[in-house]
Formats: structure tokens, C-alpha cells, sequence
């Protein structure tokens, strides 16, 4: 995730707080990027997550979604990174081992997909080692060719890149845009992006 039957997503777009078991799931705020932080890099020393530096947990805190139990205690978190229209990834999905069991992983994914719908984005992408789960929200395996944003902008700098583990899934229609490059990966079956500036070099 170094980035996770089709159960529904609408259900978790108010802006209440759905309840999941003692659990209860919301926006981050600025507040909560120590206990992110914390919790994202106790799983980058073996390479589960990539490691995040503080000050870019706080500058994308408005990404993240984070699980806590009915008295407030941080329990998890995922957080949903937009590329554009075409393509969004769930990344950072992770709860603490007291939490698991608690069904707050599959709360926290329902409200990132919600977002996704929400921002009108069609295909949602993740990186994994744990394909099980998520085929049960409508994820299927795909070659990790076929997302060259996400390649140029973490998996060039991953140290495995050259030896990766993950399985690459998406949820909904493949992207044929691309706005991230250069990517060394030829992508012939991608359309340019004809907006201007945002024009694809693929």
C-alpha cells in the first residue's frame, strides 16, 4: 500500500462521522499529522509504506482520513492522493494493531472512495500486498504499466523499485490520460492531454 461483493460507497459521504464498531472515521486536521507521521513510518523501515517526512504529512493532511475510537484515540488512517480527473490513489491505509478486527480499514477506505466519487474521479488506483482485501470493494489486479503517474512520482524513487512485491489494483475504467512524466515506460494506448500547460510528454 505504499502506497487497498462491491460494498457501497455512498453511504459514508455526509459530513457526519459513520460509526464502525467503537470507531468513528473523519477529515484530518492539522492536528493529527504527529500521530500520521508516527503511525506511517512505523511501517516504512521494511518498505510497507514509503517514508513521509513531517512537513510533507502536513502539507497534504487534507488527503487524509483518519479512524479514532469514541473517546478521540487515534486508531488509523488512509489518505486519498488526486493526479486529476482521470486517476486517484489510496495510499497510507493503516491501523494500529489494537484497532484491527474493528472493521475501521474498511470504514476509512468506503469514506476515500466516497471522496473519489464525490471529486468525480472515475478510476481509483492503489499499490499492495494484500490484493484479498480489497477485491471485496471492487479492485482488480492490473499490470503496473498502465499507471504511469503514479510510476513517475513515487516508484522512481522507491528502493524497490527493481525488486517490488506489490500488486497494482484499480477500481472503475482504466486512465488513457496521463500529466505526470517523462516516463521511460512506453504507454502507445494513452491519449495527450489536451489542456494546455497540462499537455502529457507521453
Amino acid at each position: 500500500m505504499s502506497s487497498s461483493s462491491l460494498l457501497p460507497v455512498s453511504e459514508s459521504t455526509s459530513s457526519s462521522r459513520p460509526r464502525v464498531g467503537g470507531a468513528t472515521v473523519r477529515k484530518a486536521k492539522l492536528q493529527d499529522a504527529v500521530n500520521i507521521f508516527e503511525l506511517v513510518n512505523s511501517l516504512s523501515g521494511d518498505g510497507t509504506l514509503l517514508r513521509r517526512n513531517y512537513a510533507e504529512i502536513c502539507e497534504n493532511v487534507r488527503d487524509f482520513t483518519v479512524a479514532e475510537s469514541e473517546s478521540g484515540v487515534f486508531l488509523g488512517c488512509g489518505a486519498l492522493h488526486l493526479y486529476g480527473p482521470h486517476l486517484s490513489e489510496v495510499r497510507s491505509i493503516v491501523v494500529k494493531p489494537e484497532a484491527k478486527g474493528q472493521g475501521a480499514g474498511g470504514k476509512l477506505l468506503r469514506m476515500l472512495l466516497a471522496e473519489a466519487e464525490d471529486q468525480g474521479v472515475q478510476c481509483v488506483s492503489l499499490f499492495t500486498r494484500i490484493p484479498d482485501f480489497f477485491f471485496h470493494f471492487g479492485f482488480r489486479v492490473v499490470d503496473r504499466t498502465v499507471l504511469p503517474d503514479k510510476i513517475y512520482k513515487d516508484c522512481q524513487a522507491c528502493p524497490r523499485l527493481y525488486a517490488c512485491d506489490e500488486v497494482a489494483m484499480v477500481r472503475g475504467p482504466l486512465p488513457r490520460i496521463a500529466v505526470l512524466g517523462p516516463s521511460k515506460i512506453a504507454q502507445p494506448e494513452l491519449v495527450k492531454l489536451q489542456t494546455g500547460s497540462l499537455a502529457s510528454g507521453h
